[in-house]
């Protein structure tokens, strides 16, 4: 069992140096990855209504993910790092794919591209994206990714992309760079059953916000039955969850949910708290 812990995005500041502190100390800690969340823009709640603009709005410091993810690359050696969420559907398929190759080869192969369809509908509008098809269109970005990553020219064509006889240089270390699929909410653990298809389909690992209980289990046998369905085999599709802070038995019982990463959520305090509970939970690791 894996335990990774979430980079503090609203918490941590501008300080580069306060986000080099935090990285190496849950490396030195032992924590299996670092999770980075992924907004663009934050919208203006006087404005704007959503539940989750009361912890991602414009007044909050989020850094962007995959240019925070080149920095840590530099300052550690061995934790893992990855995208929870990447929001996919909003950002330009070829450039995303282009600038996780950069971070495989700076991190020496230690990314997952962890990325999901997002709920945030104000970035969608501003960037130039269609909301009302992300599912659907991330199907076809995440084959245009994976070809990118494993062959040296590319031609693609398909209902989004088009791609005519070009690659990307250099080519990720890892080829293809692991995709894991955020899918799942604290309000609505289990996602719908078109969802959970797509993960079984598509992802070499799921992120969900299940508790370790027989709904979870359910949600991870319809994945992995979906995956056998598709032709895969259904043990090559991992599982790390959004969990509370452990107790007695929480990772042993994740375990029986056949969940092999345990993803700490800890409640948003100062940087220096943090770093003392998760010094608190490294017995786990």
């Amino acid at each position: 069992m894996q335990i990774g812990a979430i980079f503090p995005q609203t918490e941590i500041g501008a300080d580069p140096g306060e986000g080099r502190e935090f990285a190496q100390a849950v490396e030195g800690l032992g924590y299996a990855y670092i999770f980075i969340a992924d907004h663009v823009l934050g919208a203006d709640p006087a404005h704007h209504q959503h539940p989750s603009y009361e912890m991602y709005n414009h007044r909050k410091v989020v850094h962007e993910s995959l240019t925070l993810m080149g920095y840590l690359a530099a300052i550690t050696k061995k934790v893992g790092l990855m995208t929870g969420i990447l929001i996919l559907p909003q950002r330009q398929t070829v450039l995303v794919a282009k600038q996780a190759a950069e971070v495989d080869v700076l991190s020496q192969g230690r990314l997952r591209l962890g990325i999901g369809v997002g709920w945030n509908q104000v970035e969608f509008e501003a960037l130039g994206q269609d909301f009302h098809n992300r599912g659907r269109r991330s199907e076809e970005q995440i084959e245009v990714m994976r070809a990118l990553w494993s062959q040296e020219v590319v031609d693609f064509h398909g209902r989004w992309h088009h791609i005519t006889h070009a690659g990307l240089n250099p080519l990720p270390v890892q080829r293809p760079i692991p995709v894991w699929l955020g899918a799942g909410s604290g309000a609505s653990p289990v996602p719908p059953d078109a969802v959970l298809r797509r993960v079984g389909r598509l992802a070499d690992g799921w992120c969900p916000s299940f508790l370790p209980d027989d709904e979870g289990r359910r949600a991870v046998e319809t994945v992995r039955s979906y995956a056998s369905e598709a032709g895969r085999d259904p043990a090559t599709v991992s599982v790390s969850v959004f969990a509370p802070p452990p107790k007695d038995t929480v990772i042993q019982r994740f375990r029986e949910t056949t969940a092999d990463r345990v993803i700490l959520m800890l409640p948003p305090e100062d940087t220096t708290d943090t770093l003392k509970r998760l010094d608190r939970y490294a017995g786990w690791v």
